[in-house]
């Protein structure tokens, strides 16, 4: 399965830059270093090939989504850490990705919703709660409606029309975005230990 993993990479290494529509089958063929022969031999159409790369990719995030869970510390660290993530996987993103997902590709589109509903927002809830456990986090939040919130927000920052790119820089609305949203969960307790892992980062960017 060495060849196929080879091509799932190489797609969405050239996915993650240039957005779906624009990458043809040709492209993905020069990226993993073999003939488009080869790659057919994998996946019929491109179709097929963008859902299973879109599966491939969910199924990463929800694994690293559960190491960051077990690595952390408490419920900010662990947010904090989940935006590390962000920045390595959606800031890099072409903001055209989603939009040609869900226009030309229905099957990696509801896969898309599928773990956006279930993990992401999950795991958000899941935070939030332990949040307020361990008292960084307000007791009257509804869980359910910030994670809803939340990965809206993230989308949102794709739609060009909202937030066009010669106006806006997509990693710096990402972050402002994030920040807004935790600031708005955070006890007086949590905003000391918040500003304690800040300050940790900016000294010795260990988080």
């Amino acid at each position: 399965m060495e060849a196929k993993e080879k091509i799932l990479n190489s797609a969405e290494e050239l996915f993650i830059q240039y957005g779906i529509r624009s990458v043809t089958m040709d492209d993905v063929a020069r990226e993993a270093s073999m003939s488009k022969k080869t790659l057919y031999q994998y996946f019929d159409n491109k179709d097929g090939l963008v859902s299973e790369v879109a599966l491939n990719h969910f199924e990463k995030e929800t694994k690293e989504f559960e190491e960051i869970y077990g690595q952390s510390n408490d419920s900010i660290h662990e947010i904090l850490l989940v935006s590390q993530c962000l920045r390595k996987h959606v800031f890099r993103m072409n903001p055209s990705l989603l939009y040609d997902m869900q226009k030309y590709h229905g099957k990696a589109w509801d896969k898309y919703q599928e773990f956006k509903h279930s993990t992401i927002r999950g795991h958000i809830e899941r935070n939030i709660e332990r949040g307020k456990e361990e008292g960084y986090f307000r007791e009257d939040l509804d869980a359910k409606v910030l994670s809803i919130l939340r990965v809206e927000g993230v989308q949102l920052v794709f739609n060009t029309k909202i937030f066009p790119r010669e106006e806006f820089d997509f990693p710096t609305v990402q972050l402002q975005i994030l920040d807004h949203f935790i600031h708005g969960l955070l006890t007086d307790k949590g905003r000391k230990k918040y500003e304690e892992y800040i300050n940790i980062e900016s000294t010795n960017h260990i988080l």
